[in-house]
């Protein structure tokens, strides 16, 4: 009759260390391991500040209320609890393994007399393109409140436009169509920004010919007051599984028109013009107005658009003269103008004007405002800050919201 084994002798005969308990590793995060890195946020918060989290920002609270979820949770404490260098969680009762527990925990078969030589085989090691197509998710860190502070109020004002309607949330696909520097996203609940990104284009060699693949380190921000490094890739990738776009808001999408529209390369296609005109009208009615200027657009040369100027009310039944233009390249110059026309819409001029036919007429296109505010206004636009200005009429100048 054979003898019987104990317990102690299984784990004292174990030379290998195979029943040691170690974290299974995979490259898709567990429901387990996604809340030990949501502990670990925690961690890192009181690393930077030597505190607990408590209600005085909003990243803050969100750490704060997680917190007290996990205290109030005991199959999460026990989870989490080998995790909890500072004692955030007190004493918590971990659970001895039982014989039974070891022996059907044996995922591999590993201990299987019949089967000794199992461990020698490599059937689940993942082949080298697959470790290589699980991109490195960097870990996030905690912010500093001071730098989050910035932040944390671009955070509040997407939620507020996503509350009027101004943005919205959207599924996410194509990674490199939709996944943009400037832009927000949310992942698993939580929303983000993409600050940057130092994306490097290579080329891969592919059977149904070469393709250009995007990737590098960006900088994330979290609305919890964390930031990650992780591949733009791998932000791509985890948005696809766990997230969803956030759309601009109307002024936004009409400023990202305009990037670079200063540098003009040999292949770009010019779209318009964009131009300003000053009126010769001596109708006492408008020679009268000081600062009147024509904001318009045009998809011929500019001379030709008013060589009949005189007659079209458009430009107030007189010839005009050309004070600025801008060359469009690869861009739609009528969102240029209607995006003028809007920041300006206070000073619009309002006459009744009548033609030959005693029919009256309102033109629209005509501004009472300073040269220099309007060049002011298009540089805005040109760098994409607009949208943080009005005009102020009483005034006559562009100043923060």
């Amino acid at each position: 009759m054979s003898k019987k084994i104990t317990i102690d002798e299984i784990f004292n005969d174990d030379d290998f260390g195979l029943l040691d308990s170690k974290a299974k590793s995979t490259s898709i995060k567990s429901a387990d391991d996604r809340l030990i890195d949501s502990f670990e946020e925690i961690n890192q918060f009181i690393d930077n500040n030597n505190r607990e989290p408590n209600s005085t920002s909003m990243s803050e609270y969100s750490l704060m209320a997680r917190l007290k979820t996990f205290r109030q949770d005991d199959v999460k404490k026990k989870i989490l609890k080998p995790f909890d260098r500072h004692n955030l969680l007190g004493f918590v009762e971990m659970e001895s393994p039982s014989i039974d527990d070891i022996l059907s925990d044996d995922d591999f078969g590993l201990l299987d007399t019949d089967k000794d030589l199992s461990i020698f085989r490599y059937k689940n090691i993942p082949k080298q393109e697959e470790r290589a197509e699980a991109d490195f998710i960097a870990q996030r860190k905690s912010m500093k409140e001071d730098e989050f502070e910035p932040y944390e109020k671009m955070f509040q004002q997407v939620h507020k436009e996503i509350k009027e309607g101004k943005r919205k949330i959207k599924p996410f696909q194509n990674i490199e169509k939709n996944l943009h520097v400037g832009n927000f996203y949310i992942i698993d609940g939580i929303l983000l920004f993409l600050e940057s990104a130092e994306i490097e284009q290579t080329k891969r060699s592919l059977k149904s010919g070469d393709r250009v693949r995007k990737d590098g380190r960006t900088k994330t921000i979290f609305e919890n007051g964390t930031y990650s490094n992780m591949l733009y890739r791998s932000l791509g990738k985890q948005i696809q599984k766990d997230g969803k776009l956030i759309t601009n808001t109307y002024e936004t999408i009409e400023n990202g028109l305009f990037v670079n529209a200063n540098i003009v390369k040999e292949e770009d296609i010019q779209t318009g013009w964009v131009y300003i005109l000053k009126s010769k009208s001596t109708n006492p009615q408008i020679s009268a107005i000081k600062d009147l200027y024509k904001i318009g657009f045009s998809t011929t040369p500019i001379e030709e658009r008013i060589k009949n100027a005189k007659n079209e009310a458009t430009y107030l039944f007189a010839d005009v003269q050309i004070v600025i233009s801008y060359k469009c390249y690869n861009r739609n110059a009528d969102k240029l103008e209607q995006l003028l026309h809007r920041f300006f819409a206070s000073t619009c001029l309002n006459v009744d004007l009548f033609n030959e036919r005693g029919l009256r007429i309102t033109p629209r296109e005509w501004f009472v405002v300073p040269l220099n505010i309007i060049e002011e206004a298009i540089q805005l636009i040109l760098n994409e800050s607009i949208v943080n200005y009005k005009y102020n009429v009483e005034t006559q100048i562009i100043e923060l919201k």
